[in-house]
């Protein structure tokens, strides 16, 4: 149904942000075939949401009769998703110049943290090591403190399988221009420096503070940030623009020649220490009964449980329920190909035979990857 339908990927099994490219691909429609190790580790599978939409086979890459049939697979599918250190693939006989070889119009798409190329292209890495040297991570934190991991969200998913996703889709969109099929590098350091673009823009124009927390959106202001209520839970003020600013200011009941000064750095610190007592007089619903839908520019800071049940989120279809899992929506949304979540995420195996062969696998060669990866798919 979505607008990836009839396109065909096979996602060479690994972690984090290649998972999440697939899962990418598959919510806009797309068939996807994830590879697994033979032996893989099976946790509850009904929680790995990175695979969902997927099939899966088993195959032991390190059998040259197990690669040779994947090496058929390739002559068949559209899109090569993997996310090994740089040469893993080659040593495995599944490099882009075999696979292009075997099937010019392929987008052979790449996931790593530094890049294929370069000094620290095969040094080991995550996440926060990658955002650290991409300078996005730099500006998170509070005054005086040390940078704050963000999760994993601007590295992993952010900067490498949002990227990976964007720049499979743009190869793709071309090759069927062209003809020819290419190699997609998606580092995550670069990824994450792309995100962070705006920062480097005023880090040398002089509008961005290097100091931590002291800027207009990273907690330095009063009026975007964070807050504790009388309940111990968290609400969300946003409030940049004078007019909704003089909103917040209004609904609260905050004393506006007090807090006149919206822009004055030199007032934030004595401000927030005003505004921290105000929002702990009320508990968190009550906070929403007073200012939720209004041009304060307020939200509840809710948590994975939370967020499901708000009624926005439900009026909007943000998170569907598949199998008793809630999870988010397919998104962006479209018009016409509306994406939607089509199989729960498989078990290493489940589902590969049929895959196999509606992409046009014999029954010998799906018979000889068996006996090659000694596991049943």
């Amino acid at each position: 149904m979505g607008p990836l339908a009839g396109v065909k990927v096979m996602e060479i099994a690994s972690i984090g942000p290649g998972p999440f490219c697939g899962m990418m691909l598959a919510d806009m429609g797309a068939d996807v075939l994830r590879v697994d190790r033979a032996g893989a580790a099976t946790p509850d599978a009904r929680y790995d949401l990175l695979n969902r939409g997927k099939r899966s086979i088993i195959a032991d890459l390190k059998k040259p009769q197990a690669v040779e049939v994947i090496l058929n697979l390739v002559e068949r599918v559209d899109v090569i998703v993997e996310g090994f250190r740089p040469g893993v693939m080659e040593r495995l006989g599944l490099g882009p110049d075999v696979c292009l070889g075997r099937n010019p119009r392929l987008v052979f798409g790449r996931m790593t943290g530094f890049g294929q190329d370069g000094p620290l292209s095969r040094a080991a890495g995550h996440d926060i090591n990658y955002i650290a040297l991409s300078g996005a991570l730099f500006g998170i934190g509070r005054a005086g403190e040390p940078p704050v991991p963000p999760l994993n969200l601007v590295g992993d998913f952010g900067g490498g399988g949002m990227m990976l996703a964007f720049g499979v889709a743009c190869a793709l969109l071309e090759a069927r221009i062209s003809g020819r099929g290419q190699v997609v590098d998606a580092a995550m350091v670069e990824g994450a420096a792309t995100l962070a673009t705006f920062l480097f823009a005023g880090a040398q124009r002089g509008t961005w503070r290097l100091a931590r927390g002291s800027n207009l959106i990273d907690g330095g202001a009063h009026f975007y940030d964070t807050y504790e209520t009388k309940d111990r839970e968290y609400i969300a003020v946003g409030a940049i623009e004078p007019k909704f600013y003089a909103e917040l200011i209004g609904l609260t009941g905050l004393d506006p020649l007090e807090f006149d000064a919206q822009m004055d750095h030199a007032q934030w610190p004595s401000m927030k220490t005003k505004m921290n007592a105000l929002f702990k007089t009320k508990t968190r619903s009550e906070w929403c009964a007073l200012l939720e839908g209004s041009d304060a520019c307020f939200a509840p800071v809710l948590s994975p449980l939370e967020a499901p049940n708000h009624p926005h989120n439900q009026a909007r279809g943000a998170f569907v329920e598949l199998d008793g899992i809630v999870q988010p929506a397919p998104t962006p949304r479209f018009s016409r190909t509306k994406p939607e979540v089509g199989r729960r995420p498989p078990l290493p195996g489940e589902g590969g035979d049929a895959a196999l062969a509606s992409w046009g696998i014999s029954e010998r060669e799906i018979a000889q990857l068996k006996d090659a990866s000694n596991a049943a798919c």
